[in-house]
């Protein structure tokens, strides 16, 4: 487990003591479900009942006698219970409790993250609203493109996180099934009724068919949901990441009062955040192979998913727990620079314009092969001169077609918000 970037909550579902009292919870819901279809005497399940409880540090010190958690468990609960735990575990393979409780640990750290997601999509449409008639530069091959609302950025951003929060509602469902149904799943010695009880009050649906444990498919789609989910924060600090650079200087992270830095520089503002955020994302995405790795297991199971599973489950879901809370941080207290959006923009000298220059010329009858070279060819001299792009068409007598008056026309930043008014009349409308 990654403690570093543990947050409670989450940190909670995956510690040794919930993994076993999960595992007693199954246990005794089973042995309800037994004493109801009258396999095991009343008495022995208020006993049990009574008396089931387990030692975490017990329990470890069986296992290594035994080698098997399952079996360590149920021999620290029998120290507890006595005679009537012989009742314990009736029926049941290990994978019956191993499994259906990882989906109850997975459906709870699901429901976090969606939480999670949910806050941020709050933040990202505010802050969308709050700067959708700021104009900056848009950048395509990281060229100046074309002017765009500065709130277009984190409109988009806003809908693709409305993806991830349907990928991960998904991916919850499909993780929440459980499974006691057996060596085999073939319910040999146990009534499915059994199945059926526990997973109703466990709040999961029963597997329509399983081996000895659930399939590894279902775990696969839940660990791509939250890699993809970690995908799209990693390539949202790295926009945050570029326009922190010192050449663009357009938007950065939140740089606190007390601090630093640089051990060396003191005048450093540094994108630690969002550079943290890109690095964390790419361990969530590995371990997703690790999960898609886990599907082929041999006849009705191995145990080679085992301790990759003890191991990705956690990590992921910590992972991409604090990587969302602390991107929903940055854009809470995202500082951005108007001044500096307007500088870069004015250091284009007006070539944005281009395509509204050649469709004006062909508007005018130039042919659109003709219009394509009057206006590279007038880029060109601006980006390479000492002229404006309007200047320079102005003294190309091939675009003498367009008036003094019309060029003053075509170079009007507002221009460019106009139908881009859309996008935040669909954000408006978005849950």
């Amino acid at each position: 487990m990654i403690k570093r970037y543990s947050r409670p909550q989450m940190a909670a579902i995956w510690e040794l003591q919930n993994r076993y009292q999960k595992w007693l919870d199954i246990e005794i819901l089973a042995t309800e479900a037994q004493a109801k279809l009258g396999n095991i005497p009343a008495g022995a399940l208020t006993e049990i009942k009574e008396k089931a409880a387990f030692d975490v540090e017990r329990a470890l010190e069986i296992e290594k006698e035994v080698r098997h958690d399952v079996i360590a468990l149920l021999t620290s609960v029998k120290e507890h219970v006595g005679e009537a735990a012989r009742y314990v575990h009736f029926g049941l393979t290990s994978s019956d409790v191993v499994d259906t409780g990882l989906s109850v640990q997975m459906k709870e750290a699901a429901e976090i993250i969606i939480k999670d997601v949910k806050e941020l999509l709050t933040v990202l449409k505010k802050k969308a609203f709050e700067y959708k008639d700021l104009p900056v530069m848009g950048r395509t091959h990281t060229v100046h493109a074309d002017i765009m609302p500065f709130g277009q950025k984190l409109a988009i951003w806003f809908f693709e996180m409305k993806r991830n929060l349907k990928r991960l509602e998904e991916a919850k469902e499909t993780i929440s099934y459980g499974k006691l149904s057996g060596a085999t799943g073939s319910y040999t010695n146990i009534d499915p009724l059994v199945e059926k009880y526990v997973c109703d009050k466990l709040g999961l649906k029963i597997a329509e068919a399983s081996s000895q444990i659930l399939q590894r498919d279902r775990h696969a789609e839940f660990m791509n949901a939250l890699a993809i989910t970690a995908c799209s924060l990693e390539k949202f600090a790295t926009e945050i990441r570029h326009l922190q650079r010192t050449e663009v200087a357009e938007a950065s992270e939140p740089f606190k009062e007390k601090q630093k830095g640089s051990s060396a520089m003191p005048h450093k503002r540094n994108p630690i955040i969002s550079e943290r955020i890109c690095g964390l994302a790419r361990v969530i995405r590995t371990n997703a192979l690790a999960a898609m790795e886990d599907v082929a297991l041999w006849h009705e199971r191995d145990i080679s998913h085992s301790s990759v599973e003890r191991i990705i489950m956690p990590d992921s879901t910590i992972l991409l727990d604090y990587i969302l809370s602390q991107f929903t941080k940055i854009i809470e207290g995202l500082v951005v620079y108007p001044a500096n959006m307007e500088a870069n923009i004015e250091k284009s000298k007006g070539i944005f314009f281009s395509q509204r220059v050649l469709l004006a010329l062909v508007s005018k009858g130039v042919t659109r092969e003709d219009a394509y070279i009057i206006v590279q060819s007038s880029a060109m001299a601006a980006m390479d001169g000492d002229l404006t792009f309007e200047q320079a068409l102005e003294q190309n007598p091939k675009a003498g077609v367009l008036s003094k008056e019309e060029l003053e026309k075509i170079f009007d930043i507002s221009y460019y918000l106009v139908r881009s008014k859309i996008i935040f009349e669909r954000l408006e409308k978005a849950n």
